[in-house]
């Protein structure tokens, strides 16, 4: 999914449902640089959260460590400077558990 796309998902929820909360974070630091702007809102399933992530691709992957018994193993990420990864994901809310569920994506399931 694009910015613009998301851009355009974000104007029709506040266009036709209820929003409850709009916000954006960072991602935390063991997961690298990046955002994740979370919109939750009632839609015609209920309760539901949209997640969009945005982070660098990830180039490289280095494992740094020894063969000695007992040493620690680090995993050194390298990433890229141009190039973004983005993620869309979308949640409806479980009364019975009161928790979120993550819904399945089929082509063309997420259009408002």
């Amino acid at each position: 999914m694009t910015e613009e796309k998301w851009q355009e998902i974000i104007g029709t929820i506040k266009d036709k449902f209820e929003l409850i909360s709009h916000e954006t974070q960072d991602l935390p630091s063991e997961q690298g640089k990046g955002q994740v702007e979370t919109v939750e809102f009632y839609g015609p399933l209920g309760k539901m959260k949209l997640e969009f992530t945005t982070q660098p691709l990830v180039i490289d992957k280095k494992t740094i460590g020894s063969r000695r018994i007992g040493s620690e193993t680090k995993v050194q990420y390298i990433y890229s400077d141009t190039e973004k990864v983005r993620r869309f994901k979308a949640y409806r809310w479980n009364q019975d558990d009161d928790n979120w569920i993550e819904m399945e994506a089929e082509r063309g399931a997420f259009e408002f």
